[in-house]
């Protein structure tokens, strides 16, 4: 898959009407994702990914590794997105959906182990509630008829 195959797939999903909305969400997710998991991990996982959007969750991020929890992860990706948190917790999901199609299960697993789930804000779980759902075909029909969802942040 390449760049604009990756981000077309993406503005379909979010249903945007452009690509920069589309980019904008994307490199939000992306770069927030790889302040938070160690440099060797967010290069594994970006490795099966479109360049352009590797780069995201690698050479745009000074620091990885930072100990945060799903709600500051919320926080920053809303911040970078220009988005309300509810909308981009849900966008953040289609992406880390999509990207589990492009990596190996083992490199997904691998940030799954490292994001922990728990019953508090700590929650990274709510991350992979589109995964967990079946993916986006099946959960987005499930939840939502095919639109947006507002999910809890």
């Amino acid at each position: 898959m390449n760049f604009d195959e990756f981000t077309g797939e993406i503005q379909h999903r979010l249903e945007f009407p452009d690509t920069g909305r589309t980019v904008r969400a994307i490199r939000a997710t992306l770069m927030t994702l790889g302040q938070r998991i160690p440099e060797g991990n967010a290069e594994d996982l970006a490795a099966s990914l479109p360049l352009e959007i590797k780069w995201y969750m690698t050479g745009a991020v000074d620091d990885h590794g930072e100990r945060f929890d799903w709600q500051e992860f919320v926080s920053r990706v809303s911040e970078i997105e220009n988005a309300d948190p509810a909308d981009a917790a849900y966008h953040a999901r289609v992406i880390i959906d999509l990207v589990k199609t492009l990596v190996p299960p083992s490199d997904f697993q691998q940030l799954r182990d490292q994001l922990p789930e728990s019953e508090d804000d700590e929650n990274w779980g709510k991350l992979f509630e589109v995964v967990d759902g079946g993916g986006w075909g099946d959960s987005e029909e499930a939840q939502t008829g095919g639109g947006p969802q507002s999910m809890d942040t």
